[in-house]
C-alpha cells in the first residue's frame, strides 16, 4: 500500500480531527511516524492567532522544499481561513482543504467518507485522549477568528459520542478529555436544551474509562446541573476549564462575553461551593480595547482574590475578520502588553506555588502518563494532561520489583505527594490502586 504520514498542528481539536481522518484511509495507506518517507504528507494546520498561522506556513513551506512527499495535502484553520490567498502562496501544495471539507479530503485520498468514523490514536499507548463533542461555535466574542473558520455549532449525537468511547476504551484509554468550541453550548441544537450533564452521565457509564474530564466551558449561561454531576459521579473530575479572558466590565463587554464581572465572581462562588474541592483552571487576556490602568489592576485584584489554582494567559492581538479588528481600537502598546502580561503570570505562580506546596503530605491517585528516565509521569484528576503540571514519583525497585516500568503506563498509583515548584509536584508510590 502507498504510505502515509500527518504532521498536525494546533490545538487538540485538529488532533481529534487527524484521528478521525486517518481512521477512514487506514485500509488504503500505511500510515508511518514523522519523519519517514511517505507518499503521501498531509498538514493539518492552525490559523487561530498570527503565531499559529505562521507556524503553519513555515511547516508547509520546509515540507515544500524538502519535497517530503509525492503529493502533499494541507487541510484545516489555515486552509478554511485563506481558501483563496494559501494557492498563490505556496502554488507546490496538491490540494488545499478547509477544516469543513474534511469528506473532500478523504475522497481526494480516494476513499469514501464515514458518517460516525473512527479514531486511529497518534500517541498509542498514551492513556487519555480527547473526545471533540461539537465543532464550531455560535458566540461572537469580538476577538475570536473561531466562528469565521469553524462555522456555526453542531452537536455530536449523545449516542454517536459514547460508541466513540467505548471504542477508544477497548483502546486502552483510561480517560476522556471533554473538548470543543464550547462544550456548554452542547445539545441545544439536537435536544433543544444544554444537555453536557446528560453527555458526562452518558459518559461515565463507559465500562474502562475511569476518569473524564471537562475543557472549553464557557461562562455565560453556564448549565449548573454540570456542577451536580461533577460533585457526585466519582467519574467526572473536580476539574474545570472555564477561560474568563477578564473580569472588568468595560473590557468584558468589549469582548462582548455575554456576562459581567459581578456575574463571573458569583458564579466562581458557586463552583467552589457546589463542587467541594473543585480545582478551577482558566485564561485570561490583557491589552484588549477598553483595558486601560483601573481594568488591568482589577483584573490582578479579581486572581489574588479567586487563587485560580492554573491560569494562562495571552496578550490581545488584532486578528482579520474579527469585530475586533474591523470596530475597536487597539490601543495598548506591545511593550505594555508584555508588561501586564509578566505581571499576571509573576501573580500566578506564586499563586500555583502555594497551592502545590499546599498539597505536600497529601494522598492522591494518579494515573501514569509515562515512564522517563527512572521516572513516572504522572496526574492526579487535578492536572489536566499537556496543559498543566505533572506529579513525578520515581521508581523503587524496593516497591515495585523487578516489574517492566512500561508496563504500568496506565495503570493508576496511589501516592502522596513529598515536593512541589509552580507547575510539577513529586511524590512517593504507596500501592497500587484495583479497579
Amino acid at each position: 500500500m502507498p504510505t502515509l504520514r500527518v504532521i498536525t498542528l494546533g490545538c487538540s481539536k485538529n488532533t481529534v480531527d487527524t484521528e478521525h481522518l486517518l481512521s477512514q484511509v487506514q485500509d488504503r495507506y500505511t500510515v508511518v511516524e514523522n519523519d519517514a518517507p511517505a507518499d503521501v504528507l498531509l498538514i493539518n494546520t492552525c490559523g487561530f492567532i498570527g503565531d499559529a498561522k505562521e507556524e503553519s506556513i513555515q511547516t508547509i513551506l520546509e515540507a515544500v522544499e524538502a519535497k517530503a512527499a509525492k503529493k502533499i495535502y494541507v487541510f484545516g484553520c489555515l486552509s478554511q481561513r485563506y481558501p483563496k490567498e494559501m494557492p498563490g502562496l505556496i502554488p507546490e501544495v496538491d490540494g488545499w482543504f478547509g477544516a469543513r471539507e474534511q469528506d473532500a479530503l478523504v475522497r481526494a485520498l480516494g476513499c469514501e467518507p464515514q458518517p460516525a468514523p473512527g479514531r486511529v490514536l497518534t500517541s498509542p499507548g498514551r492513556p487519555y485522549a480527547f473526545l471533540k463533542i461539537s465543532e464550531g461555535c455560535d458566540r461572537r466574542c469580538s476577538y475570536c477568528a473561531i466562528p469565521l473558520i469553524r462555522g456555526a455549532h453542531r452537536s455530536v449525537p449523545i449516542e454517536t459520542l459514547v460508541a466513540e468511547a467505548e471504542d477508544l476504551a477497548r483502546q486502552g484509554i483510561r480517560e476522556l478529555v471533554v473538548i470543543a468550541q464550547d462544550t456548554t453550548w452542547y445539545g441545544l441544537d439536537l435536544y433543544k436544551k444544554r444537555a453536557l450533564a446528560d453527555l458526562l452521565t452518558a459518559l461515565s457509564k463507559v465500562e474502562g474509562i475511569r476518569w473524564i474530564r471537562l475543557h472549553y466551558s464557557y461562562p455565560s449561561s453556564f448549565p449548573e446541573d454540570v456542577l451536580d454531576v461533577m460533585a457526585t459521579d466519582p467519574k467526572v473530575c473536580r476539574y474545570m476549564d472555564i477561560p474568563l479572558q477578564h473580569i472588568a466590565d468595560p473590557v468584558l463587554e468589549a469582548m462582548h462575553r455575554g456576562i459581567d464581572g459581578a456575574a463571573t465572581r458569583a458564579l466562581i462562588r458557586r463552583m467552589r461551593e457546589r463542587v467541594p474541592g473543585v480545582v478551577l483552571r482558566t485564561t485570561m487576556m490583557v491589552g484588549h480595547p477598553g483595558e486601560g490602568r483601573k481594568e488591568f489592576k482589577e483584573l490582578l485584584d479579581f486572581v489574588r482574590e479567586a487563587r485560580f489554582e492554573r491560569l494562562g494567559a495571552f496578550a490581545y492581538s488584532e486578528e482579520e475578520g474579527t469585530f475586533g479588528a474591523e470596530h475597536l481600537r487597539d490601543s495598548v502598546d506591545k511593550r505594555t502588553k508584555a508588561r501586564r502580561l509578566d505581571r499576571l503570570m509573576a501573580l500566578q505562580q506564586q499563586i500555583s506555588l502555594e497551592a502545590n506546596r499546599a498539597r505536600i503530605g497529601e494522598e492522591t491517585l494518579v494515573l501514569a502518563d509515562d515512564f522517563v528516565d527512572g521516572y513516572y509521569v504522572c496526574r492526579s484528576e487535578f492536572e489536566s494532561p499537556e496543559v498543566d503540571g505533572e506529579i513525578i514519583v520515581p521508581l523503587r525497585r524496593q516497591t515495585f520489583g523487578d516489574v517492566d516500568p512500561y508496563s504500568l503506563v496506565g495503570t493508576f498509583f496511589k501516592v502522596r505527594i513529598d515536593g512541589a515548584s509552580e507547575y510539577d509536584m513529586t511524590a512517593e508510590f504507596i500501592d497500587y490502586e484495583e479497579d
